[in-house]
């Protein structure tokens, strides 16, 4: 969104520029996106094949809890920069940088705070998985900043950059962790080496987080920021209460169970937890310069993501029992037989989120957190409803057909928002 006394129309580059330009912004996003899925892969199989399916479920109540901290630093920090700040001046861009990424490092701290309490309340096999989430969360949440931050600017290239660093830091943090053996020893390795590449993306934009920014980054955003916030945090909660829920019905290893599979599709579950880095910016874009041509945008992106996903759920069903138990050792039996409904509810997740995008690059958030509030609610019922009647698979099952039907009520909202849209999008003050 364009700053006081700036107009981003004043310069509008030749339609073949234009284009090789956002083929080169989504090249980089792709190219973001292979390295954290594959980042996220590794992790998740290689923990899953040190500590078995239980152990394995203890890792996944903490990676979840941080997917609901991750939300709500987006919602509050980083949903608003890559709204307003995609492709505006760069002095503005440094300023807001600045502000967003130190909100994010302060509710890494606060919330970090909160949940090293907890943590070391619990005690037994979750608590201490806890307490050291709670120690790395600052660097989780920056790391994740800056990959939004350069994004905004256009410049996915360096937030490729920063994955590479994250993956390649992991690589000596996990095999230390496999010598310990625990989950904690796990959640250490991996917020650590986040917090290596986090470091790294100081030296790379050159800016300094500021946390005394915060403050008036929450209150110059708080019209999309509580929006988004709840939104998201609504979105992540409901994968944490499908979790804790499955594992109070049926027990950790069904917890086990439904992230093993998931983790076979990985390389699209990455993709959509970080979608925002790369279509939200690029949907704003279409929007200032071709208004017409969003919905067209957001049906491509979300089914071309929909169509993918069944491809490799399709040859997931083809994979031997033997490739299958080498990458997830003794998780495999469990996870196979939930392929088919995550496939489903994954293809429904990839398509929804074309409107959502849609929906965010037009500042549509009552509309976008009226769909995210519905499809969460969906997700909880259907999921907990599911393993109440027939235990993980019917978990699963609901969990598929409540995104299919969510991904029905996004594509209402965002065909509605795009009616009413006759306005350029108004300006923002950045002081």
């Amino acid at each position: 969104m364009a700053t006081e006394g700036e107009n981003p129309r004043t310069t509008v580059p030749p339609a073949g520029s234009a284009k090789r330009a956002l083929a080169g912004r989504l090249s980089w996003g792709l190219a973001d996106q292979a390295a954290s899925s594959m980042s996220n892969f590794v992790v998740g199989i290689y923990v899953a094949r040190s500590l078995g399916v239980t152990a394995f479920g203890v890792f996944s109540l903490a990676w979840v809890t941080y997917g609901v901290v991750l939300n709500v630093s987006r919602g509050l920090a980083t949903d608003p920069l890559v709204v307003r700040f995609s492709g505006v001046a760069e002095a503005s861009w440094r300023g807001a940088v600045g502000r967003s990424t130190g909100t994010a490092l302060g509710v890494g701290a606060a919330i970090g705070a909160a949940c090293l309490v907890v943590g070391l309340g619990l005690g037994g096999r979750v608590g201490p998985a806890f307490a050291c989430l709670a120690v790395m969360l600052p660097g989780l949440l920056l790391q994740d900043a800056w990959r939004f931050s350069f994004f905004a600017a256009g410049t996915g290239r360096k937030a490729f950059v920063n994955d590479v660093v994250w993956g390649v830091a992991l690589v000596p943090a996990m095999v230390v962790a496999a010598r310990v053996g625990t989950v904690a020893a796990f959640v250490l390795a991996w917020g650590a080496s986040a917090t290596v590449a986090a470091g790294y993306g100081c030296i790379q934009s050159g800016i300094r987080p500021r946390m005394t920014g915060a403050r008036g980054w929450l209150r110059e955003q708080r019209d999309l920021g509580s929006r988004y916030l709840v939104e998201n945090v609504s979105l992540s909660g409901a994968s944490q209460l499908r979790a804790y829920g499955l594992g109070a019905i049926v027990g950790l290893g069904a917890v086990g169970a439904i992230r093993g599979a998931e983790l076979l599709l990985g390389p699209f579950l990455a993709v959509l937890m970080g979608l925002s880095l790369v279509t939200v910016p690029e949907a704003a874009r279409v929007l200032r310069r071709a208004p017409h041509r969003l919905g067209t945008f957001c049906l491509m992106l979300g089914g071309g993501q929909a169509a993918a996903a069944l491809c490799w759920g399709g040859a997931l069903l083809l994979m031997p029992d033997r490739l299958g138990e080498f990458v997830l050792g003794g998780v495999w039996h469990s996870a196979a037989q939930l392929i088919v409904p995550v496939t489903l509810a994954v293809a429904g997740a990839g398509l929804g989120t074309g409107a959502a995008a849609g929906l965010r690059a037009l500042g549509a958030a009552r509309r976008s957190l009226r769909s995210q509030l519905f499809a969460s609610a969906c997700y909880v019922s259907g999921g907990l409803g599911g393993a109440a009647v027939a235990g993980t698979v019917g978990s699963a099952w609901g969990v598929a057909a409540a995104t299919v039907s969510s991904s029905a009520v996004w594509w209402l909202q965002l065909r509605s928002a795009l009616r009413e849209h006759h306005h350029p999008i108004p300006e923002v003050r950045t002081s």
